[in-house]
C-alpha cells in the first residue's frame, strides 16, 4: 500500500513548510490530509483509478495531483524542491517534542547542528546555552523528548500495530494449508504500544506456511526461517512480525504462554504448582508428566477452577485472584455504547456535516451522538465565534426533527487557558447539551499550574467532561505532569466525567489511570475526536483501554440511555 508513503510525505511537506514559515492553514491542509489517508481503509491508487482522489476528505484538486503524482513516479517534485533548501536532517529533529520549528531552524544557523545525535550531545554538553535564548531548562526539554522520540522508535502504537498484524494475517488465511490464526502478545492484550507482533497458526504443514509468509510482499527483511517459526521485519514502521505453528493439542497453552503477560504467566505457572500440575507452552502436565490439558484456553482455565480471564486484563493486577473467587468484572462491550461523546463537525475542523454524521453514527447503532467543535480560541482548528455557535445550535435543532430514535447533542470542545478560565462565557457555555473542557497549550507549565486549570474547568458548572486529560500524543509530547488524585477527588465531588479519548495517538486517559479513576468512583466517557467519518471506527481502541481498566457498563457515560444521559448532564 502506498498510502504509508504518500502520508509520510504529506508529514514532511508540513513540518518544511513549518521551517519556511508558511501560512498555518497550508501547513494545516498537509496534515489533515496525511491524517485522513492514514484512515483509509482502501489503498490510494484504487480511488485513483476510479477517478474518486477529491472525494477523501481533506484532499481537494491540488493534493489529488500530488497524490496521483506520487503514484505514479514514486516520488514529488515540490516535496524534492522544499527538501534542497532545507536539510532533510532538521525533519527528524523537529519531531523533538516541544522544538518548534524556529528554535530548530535557530539552532542550526548558529551551532550547524543538523542531526539528532549532534543536537543530544551539545545538550548534554550545555553547548546550547552558549546562544541566546537557550536556558538549562530548554536543554534539559531537548534531552527528554530526544528520549522520547528513541522510544517511540522501538515501539508502535496499538493501531499501527493492528493494521499491520491484520495485513499478515489476511493475507496468511487465504493459504489453505492454515487451519487456525490468531495473535497473541501485546497485541493481543491490547496494550497501546506493541514491541513486535506474534502470529500463532494451526497447520499440518508448517513448512508451507513458513514459505508463504516469508515470502509475502509485506516482508522487509528475513531475519530467521525455520521449520515452525519465522522472523520478518514489516515494510510499515521496521516493525518484527513472528509467526509459529504449533500443534491443535497445544494451541490453547501456546496462545495463553505467547500472549503473556511475563508476570501473568508467572503466576499462572505458580497456581499450576499448587495444584500439582505443570504448565508451559505445549500444555497443562499432571506430576507423571501425562498431558491432561492445552487444547483450548477455556480448558485450562476450568481445570485451574477459575473464571476464564480476557486477554486485556492479563497483566497481573489481582485477575487471577478475582477469577479464583468467580469475581472477575463484566468487562465493557462494543454493543453497550450507545453513543459518541467527541466528534468534530465541519463547523470547525472536521470534514463532515452534522447529518452525515449522524447517518455515520445511525449505521454503527448508536442512539445518540455529540458535535463537539472547537471553541474560538484555537483558530488553528477553526475555533466557532459566538455567531457561528448560534447557527450550529439552530441546524442540530433542525435535524434533529428528522429522526424518532436517534439524538444529536449539540457540544463543544472548550479551551482551557492558561488561568483555569474558559474561552467562552457562561452565557454561551450554557447553551450546549454537552461541554467538553480541554488543555491544547501551556503544556510546559508546572504541575501546580497545569493540575490548577483542570480542576477549575472541573468547577465550572456548565462543564461536563475532561477531554484527553494527560494530554499525551504517543511518540510526539508525553502526558503533561499533573496531580491525578486531585484531579479525580475534584472531578468525583463535581459530578465530571475524564475522557478516554480513543485517538490512536492519544488513548488518554491510559489503561492504568481508567482504573485508578474507577477506584476513585469517577465516572469515564469514551470519545473518538474524529474529524473524519472512518475515524469513528477508533471507539474499538478506546473500548480496549477501558477493558484493560477493568471497566463495566456502569462506570461508562456512553452506556447510559438517552433520557438517563440527559439527567446526569443537567446534574
Amino acid at each position: 500500500m502506498k498510502n504509508a508513503q504518500i502520508a509520510r510525505i504529506f508529514r514532511d511537506i508540513a513540518k518544511l513548510l513549518e521551517l519556511k514559515g508558511e501560512n498555518p492553514f497550508r501547513i494545516r491542509a498537509y496534515e489533515r490530509a496525511a491524517l485522513n489517508i492514514d484512515s483509509l481503509a482502501e489503498d490510494l491508487e484504487v480511488f485513483l483509478n476510479r477517478g474518486r482522489l477529491t472525494e477523501i476528505p481533506g484532499i481537494g484538486k491540488d493534493l489529488a495531483l500530488k497524490v496521483e503524482e506520487i503514484i505514479k513516479t514514486g516520488t514529488l517534485s515540490f516535496y524534492e524542491k522544499l527538501k534542497k533548501d532545507i536539510p532533510e536532517s532538521l525533519l527528524l529533529m523537529m519531531e523533538i517534542p516541544g522544538l518548534g520549528p524556529k528554535t530548530v531552524k535557530y539552532i542550526y544557523d548558529k551551532l550547524h547542528i543538523d542531526t539528532i545525535e549532534k543536537l543530544d550531545s551539545a545538550a548534554r554538553k550545555g553547548r546550547l546555552r552558549t546562544i541566546e535564548g537557550i536556558r538549562e531548562k530548554t536543554e534539559e526539554n531537548i534531552i527528554k523528548g530526544i528520549a522520547l522520540i528513541r522510544q517511540g522508535k522501538e515501539r508502535t502504537p496499538l493501531y499501527f500495530a493492528l493494521q499491520i498484524a491484520g495485513q499478515f494475517i489476511n493475507s496468511l488465511k487465504k493459504i489453505k494449508e492454515v487451519e487456525i490464526i490468531e495473535p497473541a502478545g501485546s497485541l493481543r492484550r491490547r496494550k497501546d504500544t506493541v514491541k513486535d507482533i506474534d502470529i500463532l497458526v494451526i497447520s499440518k504443514k508448517p513448512k508451507r506456511v513458513m514459505e508463504c509468509f516469508t515470502g509475502l510482499p509485506q516482508v522487509k527483511e528475513v531475519i530467521a526461517h525455520g521449520e515452525t517459526k519465522s522472523s520478518v521485519v514489516a515494510k510499515e514502521r521496521n516493525i518484527q512480525v513472528d509467526v509459529r505453528v504449533v500443534n491443535k493439542d497445544s494451541f490453547g497453552a501456546a496462545l495463553m504462554y505467547f500472549t503473556g503477560s511475563k508476570q501473568f504467566n508467572i503466576k499462572m505457572r505458580q497456581l499450576a504448582v499448587k495444584r500439582g500440575y505443570k504448565i508451559n507452552e505445549y500444555g497443562v502436565f499432571s506430576h507423571k508428566d501425562k498431558k491432561i490439558a492445552g487444547r483450548t484456553e477455556e480448558e485450562i482455565f476450568s481445570l485451574m477452577r477459575m473464571e476464564y480471564i480476557p486477554p486485556q486484563l492479563r497483566e497481573d493486577r489481582g485477575e487471577i485472584e478475582a477469577a479464583l473467587k468467580k469475581k472477575l468484572p463484566h468487562l465493557l462491550e462494543l454493543k453497550d455504547i450507545k453513543g459518541d461523546l467527541h466528534i468534530h463537525s465541519l463547523y470547525s475542523d472536521g470534514d463532515s456535516s452534522i447529518e452525515e454524521i449522524a447517518e455515520a453514527a445511525l449505521k454503527r447503532g448508536y442512539e445518540y451522538v455529540a458535535i463537539t467543535d472547537h471553541s474560538q480560541s484555537l483558530k488553528v482548528a477553526g475555533g466557532l465565534e459566538k455567531k457561528a455557535v448560534y447557527k450550529k445550535i439552530e441546524e442540530i435543532k433542525k435535524i434533529n426533527k428528522k429522526y424518532r430514535n436517534f439524538h444529536i447533542l449539540c457540544g463543544s470542545e472548550v479551551d482551557i487557558l492558561s488561568e483555569g478560565n474558559l474561552d467562552y462565557s457562561d452565557g454561551i457555555l450554557k447553551e450546549f447539551d454537552l461541554v467538553i473542557a480541554s488543555i491544547h497549550s501551556g503544556f510546559k507549565q508546572s504541575k501546580r499550574q497545569l493540575t490548577k486549570r483542570i480542576i477549575s474547568a472541573c468547577k465550572n458548572k456548565y462543564v461536563h467532561i475532561i477531554g484527553h486529560p494527560t494530554g499525551r500524543l504517543w511518540g510526539a509530547r508525553d502526558a503533561y505532569d499533573v496531580d491525578l488524585e486531585e484531579i479525580f477527588k475534584v472531578a468525583k465531588d463535581y459530578h465530571v466525567a475524564l475522557e478516554i479519548n480513543c485517538y490512536p495517538q492519544r488513548m488518554d486517559l491510559n489503561d492504568a489511570n481508567a482504573l485508578w479513576a474507577k477506584r476513585r468512583g469517577v465516572k469515564l466517557s469514551l470519545g473518538t475526536d474524529a474529524h473524519i467519518l472512518k475515524q469513528l471506527d477508533t471507539m474499538e481502541l478506546g473500548l480496549n483501554v477501558a477493558r484493560r481498566g477493568w471497566l463495566e457498563k456502569k462506570d461508562i457515560l456512553n452506556c447510559l440511555s438517552i433520557e438517563s444521559l440527559r439527567k446526569w448532564l443537567r446534574k
